[in-house]
């Protein structure tokens, strides 16, 4: 059967497909109006976008460098995508959140996702467009439940859509400690029914639910539909493609990998996240990288590095990934990467999921 549509607020696309936000600076403009002219919701990851954009002239500008360069990166994603079903990544745990939100509301955004923490402002950030959809990202049907009611109470308003985030399999950070990922009770197949059981009974709703970790092929995504899903959320799986907006050397990281080298990052920020174990990730496991030149731009919350000189600046890390650094960046991936063996397109992976023979 063919897949269904996917609406999310004044959001409609015509296949219920969200390309995942991946910072710093992989999926940006291009990536996202190219998931839009393919039927999909595309995402730009907000997270220190100006880190390398023209606007960062060093660490006192590294808050007004992101600021600019993600509305000039959301002014080329709209003029390169004549459908428009554009938004943004805005995570809660980096210290210019509230900033992103707006830049991203000021040019356009449609839609807003946010984890890596409880968005519990974002409805007051996003107070003056009331038109663009708000998403929180939450791993269990508890938390999705907590945010629901808070919003109701405190802003009058509810979540357009919950996007939930299983940590078995999903890339980045991950929103469960490092002893919960794997857990059964956090699988997809568990917290989608939960959730939609628990909206509907509890709070008397139906919000659609996205499915996000872990979802590579149209088996995948029917599976989902199946459990209740409403749509699924893809990353990992569009940054081989010759939209992307990672470098080429980025890629073949991924292409490179093996299942064996994608594993859990012991990230500064206090959560595990999931990558390629390069030789910069297996130094960690290690015990042997050391940096001494201390915070860099101040980008999180809470931050090991910065607070108590361990680990490493995940700024910089990051930023090395996206510069082609393949032995001292940090490259983030979902459990999938290792299944990127070639650049492809993303018309060609639309084409693919969207088959009704889901050949």
């Amino acid at each position: 059967m063919p897949l269904p549509r996917l609406k999310i607020g004044q959001v409609e696309s015509e296949y219920p497909i969200i390309q995942g936000g991946m910072g710093v600076g992989v999926s940006g403009g291009r990536l996202s109006a190219a998931v839009s002219e393919a039927g999909g919701i595309g995402i730009i990851a907000t997270v220190a976008w100006g880190l390398n954009s023209r606007y960062f002239r060093g660490p006192s500008s590294y808050r007004e460098a992101n600021r600019l360069a993600l509305s000039d990166e959301l002014c080329h994603a709209f003029a390169a995508s004549r459908v428009g079903n554009i938004g943004t990544n805005c995570m809660v745990a980096i210290t210019d959140y509230e900033s992103m939100v707006r830049t991203s509301l000021e040019g356009g955004a449609k839609i807003i996702i946010s984890g890596a923490g409880l968005p519990l402002m974002l409805p007051s950030y996003a107070a003056d467009f009331p038109s663009a959809a708000l998403v929180p990202i939450v791993s269990t049907a508890k938390a999705a439940v907590l945010i629901v009611r808070r919003w109701e109470r405190t802003h009058k308003r509810i979540p357009d859509a919950l996007v939930v985030e299983t940590p078995n399999t999903a890339g980045g950070h991950l929103g469960a400690s490092y002893e919960d990922v794997g857990r059964a009770e956090l699988s997809l197949e568990v917290v989608v029914p939960q959730l939609k059981e628990m909206l509907r009974t509890e709070l008397g709703m139906d919000l659609p639910v996205i499915a996000a970790g872990g979802v590579w092929d149209r088996a995948d995504i029917e599976r989902m539909l199946a459990l209740g899903a409403d749509g699924v959320q893809m990353a990992t799986r569009f940054v081989c493609t010759e939209e992307c907006d990672a470098p080429l050397a980025f890629k073949e990281v991924y292409i490179a990998s093996s299942e064996e080298d994608v594993g859990l990052v012991r990230s500064p920020v206090g959560l595990p996240g999931r990558g390629v174990r390069t030789a910069f990730v297996r130094c960690l496991e290690r015990g042997e990288y050391a940096e001494d030149e201390g915070c860099f731009v101040h980008c999180l919350h809470k931050c090991s590095y910065r607070e108590a000189g361990t680990g490493f600046c995940i700024a910089k890390a990051l930023q090395r990934s996206k510069a082609g650094d393949k032995n001292r960046g940090l490259f983030f991936s979902g459990s999938n990467a290792y299944r990127c063996k070639s650049i492809t397109t993303v018309r060609q992976i639309f084409q693919e999921l969207t088959a009704e023979d889901g050949a």
